[in-house]
C-alpha cells in the first residue's frame, strides 16, 4: 500500500474553512483542478454513503463515496469507486485542526491505496501534489494567504 500524508497551515480559522471544504459536492467551487460535481442519486451531499461524480478539468472522471463527515473534529473520510487513475483500495481524509497561537488551521490530507508495480512513486506524487497540495494552495489564496 501507498501512503500519502500532505499537510499544511491555512492563515484563517479551522471554522471558516471547514465551511469552504465540508460540502462534499462543493469541490469546484474551492479546488482548481475539479471542473463539475454532482451527488448522484439527489442524495444530501453530507449524507454518509453519497457518491459524488465530478468531472476533473483535463476531462478526466471519478466518483468516490463519503465514507465520513464529523464536523466536531472538522474531518471527513472517503473512496474512490472509480478513476482513471491507476489505484485500487483508495481511502482518503481531509482533517483541520485549529492552530490556537494566531488562530489559523493546520490542513492535513491522507490517502492509502494500492497501484500497479513500479507506478507507487508516480501516484504518490501525483496525489500528494497535483491533489492535495494544490487543493491546500487554493484554500490558502481564497483566505488571503500565500500558496
Amino acid at each position: 500500500m501507498v501512503k500519502v500524508f500532505i499537510s499544511s497551515v491555512i492563515d484563517a480559522p479551522a471554522p471558516d474553512v471547514w465551511a469552504v471544504v465540508r460540502g462534499f459536492n462543493e469541490m469546484p467551487e474551492w479546488h482548481p483542478a475539479i471542473a463539475r460535481s454532482r451527488i448522484e442519486r439527489g442524495q444530501p451531499q453530507d449524507q454518509i454513503g453519497c457518491v459524488r461524480d465530478f468531472e476533473l478539468v483535463d476531462g478526466g472522471r471519478i466518483r468516490e463515496q463519503l465514507l465520513s463527515l464529523s464536523d466536531f473534529d472538522y474531518s471527513f473520510t472517503y473512496c474512490i469507486l472509480e478513476s482513471p487513475m491507476p489505484v485500487t483500495d483508495y481511502v482518503a481524509g481531509l482533517r483541520l485542526i485549529p492552530i490556537t497561537d494566531g488562530d489559523r488551521t493546520f490542513g492535513e490530507w491522507t490517502a492509502e491505496f494500492g497501484t500497479d508495480p513500479g507506478q507507487e512513486q508516480e501516484m504518490a506524487r501525483l496525489i500528494g501534489q497535483d491533489v492535495f497540495q494544490a487543493g491546500f494552495n487554493a484554500l490558502k489564496a481564497r483566505f488571503g494567504g500565500h500558496d
